[in-house]
C-alpha cells in the first residue's frame, strides 16, 4: 500500500546511526544520504526517510518485518546498544495473535520502531 513514509527529526546523525544499527538485522541499509536527509530500505529501494528539521514531535509508529525471532532480537539489542530505548523487549505477543513475536524501541524522536515477526 504504502510506496515510502518520511520522518522529522531533530538530530539526523543520531537518527541514522539508530536505524542503521537496528535495521540492519532485518537486512536494510542507508541507500541515500546527505547533510539533510537520508534514506533506508532494502539495498537501492529506500523506503524510510529522514527529514532534518528544528522540531520533531514523535509519536509514530513504525513497524518493520523481520523474518524470524532471531532477527527481531538483533534488532532490539542493536537498537538498544544504538541509542533507542525499551519499548517492549522481544516476546510473543498473544493478545496481539498467536505467532506475533516482536520487539519495541523508541527511536531519539520518541517514535515507536517495531520489528515483528508472524511465524
Amino acid at each position: 500500500m504504502y510506496d515510502h513514509l518520511g520522518l522529522k527529526v531533530r538530530d539526523l546523525a543520531a537518527s541514522v546511526r539508530f536505524y542503521v544499527a537496528a535495521l540492519e538485522p532485518l537486512g536494510h541499509v542507508v541507500s541515500s544520504q546527505d547533510e539533510t536527509v537520508a534514506g533506508l530500505g532494502p539495498k537501492d529501494a529506500p523506503a524510510l526517510w529522514l527529514y532534518h528539521a528544528k522540531s520533531a514531535a514523535g509519536g509514530v509508529h513504525i513497524a518493520f518485518h523481520a523474518a524470524d525471532h532471531a532477527a527481531v532480537d538483533r534488532f532490539y539489542a542493536a537498537g538498544l546498544k544504538a541509542g533507542g530505548r525499551d519499548n517492549g523487549g522481544p516476546g510473543l505477543r498473544a493478545d496481539y495473535g498467536p505467532t506475533y513475536y516482536a520487539a519495541f524501541l523508541l527511536d531519539p524522536d520518541g517514535n515507536n520502531v517495531e520489528a515483528v515477526c508472524l511465524r
